[in-house]
């Protein structure tokens, strides 16, 4: 049990981490110059991560979770992934609480 603390850590960071990727991900969604397939992606993604109606209910063992595991990551990914970089670096900077120029 000595290990503990390690763990309950790198679980709060990794929450975290997932917090802040889906802020920027709802903020590159509301982007311009985010192309519509990434936003569709992106706000799909986002509001299964929230919606209590899952694909596979968590009623039934161990694919009620598994659906979460997998599709959520899957679509921050994807959406991630067809975002343009530039969009993507200005809002995790905002995400993380950095400062942002004017221009």
């Amino acid at each position: 049990m000595t290990n503990r603390p390690g763990l309950i850590a790198r679980v709060k960071s990794r929450a975290k981490a997932l917090k802040r990727e889906g802020e920027t991900l709802l903020a590159a969604a509301r982007d311009a110059r985010t192309p519509p397939l990434a936003r569709w992606v992106a706000l799909v993604t986002l509001a299964y991560a929230l919606s209590p109606i899952d694909l596979i209910p968590d009623f039934i063992p161990i694919l009620g979770q598994l659906d979460d595991l997998v599709l959520v990551p899957l679509g921050f990914w994807l959406a991630l992934r067809l975002i343009p970089p530039e969009v993507l670096a200005k809002h995790r900077a905002r995400a993380a609480g950095e400062p942002q120029d004017p221009a």
